[in-house]
């Protein structure tokens, strides 16, 4: 069983309750307060730049309700005051740190290629690795044979065998809600790492790290860090 202080701390789009999501300021602000890796949302503008942005839409974060998909990267730096980054601007910005790339949006094989691509360029890919479902990491696998994976499942029945040998991943990535000892040990006994996302509480990261967790995604990684360290109460 993993000790608490070997944990994994990954910053949830950084550190979102002290800078906006997804930005340059949010995920330095995230390493700089102890974060192991930062996770981050990548989609990709009209013009195929890979940018940081979780929604379909600037319309939550930037008042602008234009799909990001419809954009070229010049009108998204535009309309957002060049607030949201590309993952190469990103990538520059957290070197040395680790950022954990999620891909939402289910893209396809054009999109996944291009991200695996940037990351390649800029030379990231040995602290670069990548979440979602099993049907874009499989792209993933597809477009990095040596990427590594946290395969996100959303269901407490496990992955069939055929489908945890195609994508490869290192990690079980898993809505911390499902997580029980059963579960926290079969991952295990299989060869692989539990990662859990997003709990924000004292009370349910005690209980994670209890259970022997390899990494926690949360908005609140500095009390994160604190409870893993025996530094919090």
């Amino acid at each position: 069983m993993t000790s608490p202080r070997d944990v994994t701390a990954v910053a949830h789009r950084g550190a979102p309750y002290r800078h906006r999501e997804n930005t340059i300021d949010s995920l330095r602000s995230a390493l700089d307060r102890g974060a192991d890796a930062v996770e981050t949302d990548v989609r990709l503008t009209r013009d195929g730049v890979p940018v940081l942005l979780h929604d379909e839409t600037l319309e939550r974060l930037w008042e602008q309700d234009r799909p990001v998909r419809s954009l070229s990267a010049e009108e998204v730096r535009g309309l957002t005051a060049g607030r949201v980054p590309t993952l190469a601007e990103a990538l520059a910005a957290t070197a040395g740190g680790r950022l954990l790339l999620d891909l939402p949006g289910a893209p396809g094989d054009r999109a996944v290629r291009r991200i695996v691509d940037v990351v390649r360029e800029c030379g990231a890919a040995d602290r670069v690795y990548y979440c979602a479902g099993a049907a874009t990491m499989l792209r993933v696998r597809a477009a990095d044979p040596a990427a590594e994976i946290a395969l996100t499942w959303t269901t407490a029945a496990p992955p069939r065998p055929a489908l945890l040998a195609a994508v490869g991943p290192r990690w079980l990535n898993y809505r911390f809600g499902l997580v029980d000892r059963a579960l926290a040990d079969r991952v295990h006994a299989d060869g692989l790492r539990l990662s859990v996302w997003t709990p924000d509480t004292r009370r349910t990261m005690r209980r994670l790290l209890s259970l022997g967790v390899d990494s926690i995604t949360t908005n609140r990684v500095e009390v994160l860090t604190a409870l893993r360290d025996g530094r919090a109460r």
